[in-house]
């Protein structure tokens, strides 16, 4: 009953008006393009903004959605289901796995509907992009190396299939992010058996081994996409999903990536980055920190919310949404000192009338405040989500363009940025004609009569034009222009 309640809420969460408003922001515009070009082309190989390769990063979550707009129309939902599957699956896969490391059902179900509720993994895992899939498979292969790694007494004798699910993990956080998708696990786990090897003052090679091979197996995915990259479009192309996109934006050598901020950046957004649990994530790190050596389970969900929070705090490039892999242990350590909060109330009902009233109605008043946070999500999913169309949505701009198309007359991008060059693809569903020069531009506008062109800044043009209609999303100006 636990288990399905937990799969409902979460099911709820995710899913429920996932597809009543469109497009918002640069990512979401971006990546459904990206998506809607591998459909419209059929190309697998190489991920492409029109018709330049795009190689931020491995195409797992482009598959999938090129995959729902196969089956399911170029929606704005359909591009958003990888997204919230891979939140369900985190979810309830959390929920299962504490349950195998012997944690009672009542703090599972807390910690599974923590996670399903804490706000920057809900109106993420509602998105379009591959933060949730790296998330799913960084949860994945962690929560099987524990398992994998608990005392024997502890777990089954056979860890193949424990071994088998780590892999699992890894090829979908690879396939999602590349190297950071190697990363974000791999510094958990050698801080982890570093801390653990030293407490027990003995080195086990068996432990740092099985992870490294089978991690080596589940490279075996990316190795053959990037043999598919490599006949393709070459070694620049591989060099530039490896090293350009992944390394360099760690060390800031790929100055062109940008969100470039200060070290101090995530500590700054600490405050906002579990909200609404951050109080008790905090007060946990805190209450637990004594415990830790010689409480394992303690220790490695607190070595994976500080492991990756440093390792990202040393990236250069630096987004809110990269804390989404943090989250589930963030919210196992939130239930964990709940937990701790109801058995100090539980000691002291036989002092304090106030803590036994509190204490004898625990479960409604945990639920009223569970009740509360989801209505809350609920009415923003329903509500206001659709209200930001009017601000974000590229439709009004977008649907300007196929009206000047129906009246005969041709409509180019000029310089596009890539929020609008994706918008247009998924939109339209084909491809306009890109402008790079003003000499393209002016030529282009002299050749026919009610030709138009869309750019985003008419400032520094140097040459004549006339604005036909000027329009704005998100506070970004775009002017169509003629001869």
């Amino acid at each position: 009953m636990t288990r399905s309640a937990l799969l409902l809420l979460a099911a709820l969460l995710f899913f429920f008006a996932l597809g009543n408003h469109e497009l918002q922001g640069s990512t979401e515009a971006r990546v459904a393009g990206i998506a809607m070009t591998m459909h419209l082309d059929n190309d697998w190989v190489v991920p492409r903004l029109f018709g330049e390769p795009f190689l931020e990063k491995p195409p797992l979550s482009l598959w999938i959605d090129a995959g729902a707009i196969r089956l399911f129309g170029g929606t704005s939902g359909a591009v958003r289901l990888a997204s919230a599957c891979a939140g369900l699956f985190s979810v309830m896969l959390l929920y299962a796995m504490l349950r195998k490391f012997g944690r009672p059902k009542n703090l599972a179900f807390v910690a599974g509907l923590m996670l399903a509720t804490m706000g920057s993994y809900w109106s993420n895992a509602r998105g379009v992009g591959e933060d949730a899939l790296l998330s799913l498979g960084v949860t994945m292969a962690l929560l099987a190396f524990y398992q994998a790694n608990r005392p024997e007494p502890e777990r089954s004798t056979s860890n193949l299939g424990t071994w088998l699910l780590f892999t699992l993990g890894m090829v979908i956080a690879t396939l999602s992010k590349g190297v950071l998708g190697l990363a974000m696990p791999g510094i958990v786990i050698f801080v982890y058996l570093a801390s653990t090897s030293l407490m027990d003052k003995h080195f086990k090679p068996g432990d740092w081994l099985r992870p490294g091979l089978f991690t080596l197996l589940a490279l075996v995915p990316l190795a053959i996409w990037l043999g598919f990259l490599f006949q393709r479009a070459g070694m620049q192309a591989v060099g530039e999903v490896l090293l350009t996109n992944s390394v360099g934006r760690f060390s800031g050598s790929f100055i062109e990536a940008g969100h470039y901020e200060p070290f101090y950046y995530y500590i700054a957004k600490l405050p906002e980055a579990f909200l609404p649990w951050n109080i008790l994530v905090y007060l946990g790190l805190w209450h637990f920190r004594k415990s830790l050596v010689r409480n394992r389970y303690r220790l490695f969900f607190t070595v994976w919310l500080v492991a990756q929070f440093t390792l990202l705090t040393l990236a250069s490039s630096k987004r809110t949404v990269y804390l989404m892999s943090l989250t589930p242990a963030a919210a196992v350590l939130a239930a964990e000192y709940g937990r701790v909060l109801l058995g100090g109330l539980k000691s002291r009902t036989q002092t304090s009338h106030v803590a036994a009233h509190i204490y004898n109605h625990r479960r409604g008043l945990a639920g009223g405040v569970f009740t509360f946070v989801v209505a809350c999500y609920l009415i923003a999913a329903s509500w206001f989500a659709p209200k930001a169309d009017i601000r974000q949505s590229f439709v009004p701009l977008i649907s300007q363009v196929q009206a000047i198309q129906a009246e005969g007359n041709n409509v180019a991008l000029y310089r596009p940025n890539e929020r609008i060059a994706g918008a247009s693809v998924f939109y339209i569903q084909g491809y306009l004609r890109i402008l790079q020069s003003e000499q393209e531009l002016t030529d282009y506008l002299a050749a026919k009569p009610g030709n138009m062109a869309l750019v985003d800044n008419t400032d520094r043009l140097g040459v004549p034009i006339k604005v036909v209609k000027a329009m704005a999303v998100n506070r970004q100006p775009y002017y169509l222009v003629e001869h």
